[in-house]
């Protein structure tokens, strides 16, 4: 059966969209299955992210460059569709982009992370019309909101978590929190599984977030491997 298709979009640049797919990708490889990254933006961060794996620890999932192929990334995906279980696609933050588009026609599954303030809110309205509009065509897509680099004392984050409540795309339980080992993942070429205990708390989030989307991918066919 073809993949399972998560789309991680935001036209707002540093929100997190590779290090949600990067962290998502390499934990459900972790588990078991085959996984290919689409690295769909022209600043393949998701590239050079698994390029700095050392050689005898390499990045558990594949990864793909297809930052040209724009408006027919859904046809490229498709393409490859039958050789992986899971595909994440990394989009580009642009407005302008045809690639978000192009990828949600073929989407189970859009994630949009968003970092809790006003600025990255407000952001968000774009690819939130973008995924209403597309959802007309692709009808089984679902979205969630990723609340990414939290910090929950903050009075701030907890007025704009409660707003988002309000926002129109439902938000996944888990948050991934502003934590360091995020970063350190991306120099090192891996996940935060690399870091062992002391990332404890980073991996416990990225597994829970792992099983909220495997939850949500489950029930769109039967014979959906469940590899949790």
């Amino acid at each position: 059966m073809p993949a399972k298709i998560i789309v991680v979009t935001q036209f707002k640049g540093g929100s997190g969209k590779t290090t949600v797919s990067m962290l998502l990708a390499g934990t459900l490889a972790r588990r078991g299955f085959k996984v290919l990254v689409v690295d769909a933006d022209p600043q393949g961060t998701a590239t050079r992210w698994a390029a700095a794996a050392p050689d005898d620890v390499p990045f558990p999932a594949a990864v793909m460059s297809l930052s040209v192929a724009g408006s027919k990334v859904h046809r490229e995906v498709a393409k490859v569709a039958e050789d992986y279980e899971m595909i994440l696609i990394d989009c580009p933050p642009a407005a302008d982009s045809p690639v978000p588009q192009s990828a949600l026609l073929v989407a189970d599954l859009a994630l949009v992370p968003v970092i809790p303030s006003p600025l990255d809110l407000w952001s968000s309205t774009g690819i939130r019309q973008v995924i209403e509009t597309i959802s007309q065509i692709n009808e089984g897509l679902q979205a969630r909101l990723v609340i990414n680099a939290l910090e929950p004392r903050t009075s701030l984050a907890k007025e704009v978590v409660d707003i988002l409540s309000a926002f129109g795309i439902p938000r996944v339980n888990t948050a991934l929190h502003h934590r360091t080992v995020y970063r350190q993942s991306a120099v090192f070429g891996g996940t935060v599984h690399l870091f062992g205990s002391k990332a404890a708390p980073a991996i416990e989030e990225v597994e829970r977030l792992t099983d909220e989307v495997l939850a949500l991918l489950g029930g769109k066919g039967e014979g959906w491997p469940r590899k949790i």
